[in-house]
């Protein structure tokens, strides 16, 4: 299924994050939400809840409606236990293009909370995963948040609707909606969870005026679009996108509702019996893997893309770090694409900026599509985000030394446990890991941590300077790290010329 680059995927890592017991002599961890008392587990040093809903189960009349509130409870509910992904493509033992293989349901509107075991006020990240918004799930061993709490930050994973159950548009729901936002219910998702955030993360020792908003590839462009939406606004105070692009537009409504009928009509509900209530009837097995997943613009929750906010002046203004990885173009399979067939696509101008440095045709499609698809739209929105906020510009290049000569740079998605420091915690990987990859994620881990504290990326003693159009300088997280100037300059204004943004 072909996406635009908003749609980005994350080949992330297999399994379920592993949920360890409280010591027999240490009380399990409790806090009290706005719907009712939760109790979690103890895993180091952390406190971690599970699976806490935010939202009331989107089924029947709430499937493709906004969030509402869950159903209070009394008694404490154990939040022990992984919730299900919401539904998605999943092959029993076998992790599809957001890193998830677990079971599903549509009563998957919940979140994790990884917390200091004695934290007050302490800074809070919010952390939206990646999977071209039709994959993903919270709970991937490489989202391990234990050493966020052993470093005093409280981390909150949230899943939100997917696919078509999460990013749809028809005529009959707009109709139904009377006025209301339709077809981005994954993005109201995630501005429930910030709002529940505010509403309770105090209850796990968090500051809900520090709040972090960082995600990854589809999830990082999610944040852009929400910094680029009013109804966001004051939900979070700095932002972190990785892999996230940012030089596409959201889908006009009209589009998304024609394709929409035609989703419906394959599922069994042809445009002549196209209610409401029959779309909601469908099972939602005949809509998993249906249509193009992209944002929508409704005219009412999304009004504009990031690209047009941040050109005008009216993305959020808050501190930002973004960036990319140095092998984004391990993604060219997944998007159906061929090193000839981008090279055939790309203009003359912009391939004489590459061809002097590119040894080979793979090699010059693969610098083609790093810089088209991320380093580009990440070098345009930090310049745009300084006009009015400090901004970090970023480049992961490190590669563990046992894959050098193997892979040609970092694979898109592979920094995420390096930014966790939760390079332990992937299965079968602690034996294989070097001194030079513990100091990788050692030092990327700290600028992330330091972020959320101050909302200055101090990193373990290495500099780096906050970007300006002017002096153009990045710090690369590679091997050696270090901060450079001017990086790619030639290749990445071309990119920009060709793609049209000023």
């Amino acid at each position: 299924m072909r996406r635009g680059f908003h749609g980005l995927l994350a080949l992330t890592m297999m399994g379920l994050a592993p949920a360890s017991a409280a010591r027999a002599d240490e009380p399990a961890p409790t806090a009290r939400t706005d719907a009712g008392p939760v109790t979690g587990l103890t895993r180091g040093p952390a406190r971690v809840f599970l699976a806490i809903p935010f939202a009331a189960p989107p089924v029947g009349p709430l499937r493709w409606a906004p969030p509402a509130a869950p159903k209070p409870w009394t008694e404490a509910r154990a939040a022990t236990t992984p919730g299900p992904g919401c539904p998605q493509k999943v092959m029993a033992g076998v992790p599809n293009l957001g890193g998830y293989m677990g079971a599903t349901s549509e009563d998957c509107l919940t979140l994790d909370v990884t917390a200091p075991k004695a934290a007050t006020k302490a800074p809070v990240m919010v952390w939206i995963y990646g999977g071209g918004n039709s994959s993903g799930a919270t709970n991937l061993p490489s989202y391990d948040a234990t050493n966020f709490a052993r470093d005093g930050v409280v981390t909150v994973a949230t899943n939100y609707r997917l696919g078509a159950l999460g990013f749809f548009a028809h005529p009959a729901l707009d109709a139904a909606a009377k006025g209301a936002p339709v077809a981005n219910y994954g993005l109201m998702d995630q501005i429930a969870a910030l709002k529940w955030v505010k509403r309770n993360i105090a209850a796990f020792g968090g500051d809900p005026d520090n709040v972090t908003l960082f995600g990854e590839s589809a999830g990082g462009a999610d944040v852009l679009q929400l910094m680029a939406m009013p109804a966001a606004r004051g939900l979070f105070r700095r932002a972190i996108v990785q892999s996230g692009g940012g030089w596409g537009s959201p889908q006009p409504l009209a589009e998304a509702e024609m394709q929409g009928v035609k989703v419906a009509a394959a599922a069994g509900v042809p445009a002549g019996k196209a209610t409401a209530q029959a779309l909601r009837a469908l099972p939602a097995s005949a809509l998993v893997g249906a249509g193009e997943t992209r944002i929508i613009a409704d005219g009412r929750l999304v009004t504009e893309g990031p690209a047009a906010a941040f050109a005008a002046g009216r993305a959020a203004a808050v501190p930002l770090i973004i960036g990319s990885n140095s092998n984004e173009a391990s993604l060219m399979g997944a998007f159906g694409q061929t090193a000839a067939a981008l090279i055939a696509q790309t203009p003359p101008a912009v391939r004489a900026a590459y061809e002097p440095d590119a040894a080979t045709d793979a090699d010059l499609a693969r610098q083609l599509f790093n810089d088209k698809a991320m380093g580009g739209p990440a070098r345009w929105i930090a310049a745009k985000a300084s006009a009015k906020a400090p901004a970090w510009l970023y480049y992961f290049s490190y590669v563990p030394e046992r894959q050098r000569g193997i892979r040609p740079g970092t694979n898109h998605a592979s920094e995420i446990p390096f930014v966790f420091d939760s390079l332990d915690a992937v299965p079968g990987r602690t034996p294989l890991i070097q001194p030079s990859e513990r100091a990788a994620a050692k030092l990327a881990h700290s600028c992330w941590v330091a972020f959320a504290r101050t909302g200055k990326p101090a990193c373990d003693g290495q500099a780096w300077p906050a970007y300006t159009p002017a002096t153009n300088q990045l710090l690369e997280i590679g091997a050696p790290a270090g901060v450079r100037t001017h990086f790619r300059k030639a290749q990445l204004d071309a990119q920009a010329a060709a793609a049209g943004v000023k």
